[in-house]
């Protein structure tokens, strides 16, 4: 048993620490992303790691100082993005690999790798699918943030490799009076498709409006952020709208086991708790107990498969996910678009 405060001595198995939030304000999200990965040792069998939670309310730093005292070689977390910064220097001076649950893309490199849903490869795909089903000019309404600029980054980039044309860009405030000005000014019946880079409730306020000001037979184009709103399909505006995002066909199986266990239905973030330890429990097979995680696995080109699909590391530490466009009906989602099963289809 512990001696001094100290886990106990595990010559059989690794020790990998989950970093995240379990008392505060997201709360209920880190506990769901803990219990996830909880379900993922009991369903492998928990052979080759120990895994241990710690909680980043109390600052994240102290967390992680904790986790790499108690001698973990990999760290699954931190949630946030700004704990991510605060705890990658010295999980870099350790030589510990992190793998956060976050999807901004600036905190990724130097041994941080980043698993989060990037609007960016989002975006990417669901222009690519409209522009092979005959979309050729694009429009789109991106709101003022950091989310906005790199949506429209993403989105610039993504229509013109494709070979489509982007004919108009407007930026709102989360208003209703700004979306509606930012609609206002786009070109009326000149462009065949319009991606509203942002949340489900935005898109039900802005579809009836972009119908109404001259895009009455554009397409609707959604990114990763819709995949939770369940209520969508009852927009007659929203009919026929495409967006892209991981497959929910495993984790409807994982959010089923969930709930039988705790009583309560997961976050849709909390797959990434399960196929962190998954990744951990596969490259675990021929780790040496005792030994630095071998990091350079991380990047294997034939990626991993998890509850949210195939994915991958690139050198520059983003997950790449194989993803699925989805079609909003009446019925709620269909598949458009299914995500290939592995890397190279």
């Amino acid at each position: 048993g512990p001696v001094d405060n100290q886990l106990p001595t595990d010559t059989e198995r690794h020790r990998i620490a989950v970093l995240v939030p379990t008392t505060g304000s997201v709360a209920a999200v880190g506990q769901s992303i803990a219990n996830a990965a909880n379900l993922a040792v009991l369903d492998t069998g928990g052979q080759r790691i120990r895994v241990t939670v710690y909680d980043t309310a109390p600052g994240a730093a102290a967390a992680a100082q904790r986790a790499l005292a108690d001698g973990n070689k990999l760290i699954l977390g931190p949630l946030l993005a700004d704990d991510v910064r605060a705890v990658a220097p010295l999980a870099q001076r350790a030589n510990v690999p992190l793998i956060s649950f976050s999807n901004d893309v600036s905190v990724a490199g130097r041994g941080t790798f980043i698993m989060g849903y990037n609007p960016v490869q989002s975006i990417d795909r669901v222009v690519r699918y409209a522009r092979s089903r005959g979309v050729a000019r694009f429009a789109g309404l991106m709101p003022a943030g950091t989310y906005g600029q790199r949506a429209a980054t993403a989105m610039i980039r993504s229509v013109e490799s494709a070979g489509g044309q982007v004919v108009a860009m407007q930026n709102f405030d989360r208003s209703r009076t700004s979306l509606a000005a930012a609609i206002g000014k786009l070109p009326k019946n000149g462009y065949d498709a319009v991606l509203i880079a942002d949340s489900g409730r935005i898109a039900l306020q802005a579809a009836p409006l972009v119908r109404k000001e001259g895009g009455a037979d554009a397409r609707i184009l959604g990114t990763e952020l819709w995949n939770t709103e369940t209520n969508l399909g009852a927009s007659p505006a929203m009919a026929g709208a495409w967006f892209a995002s991981v497959s929910d066909g495993l984790y409807n199986q994982l959010a089923g086991k969930y709930r039988a266990r705790y009583a309560a239905a997961p976050y849709r973030i909390a797959s990434l708790g399960y196929d962190g330890v998954l990744l951990a429990t596969r490259i675990a097979q021929d780790w040496r107990v005792g030994t630095a995680f071998p990091v350079q696995r991380l990047t294997d080109s034939g990626g991993f498969a998890g509850i949210d699909g195939a994915f991958r590391f690139g050198r520059d530490g983003v997950a790449e996910r194989a993803l699925e466009v989805k079609q909003i009906g009446s019925g709620g989602f269909t598949v458009a678009s299914p995500a290939p099963a592995r890397f190279g289809e």
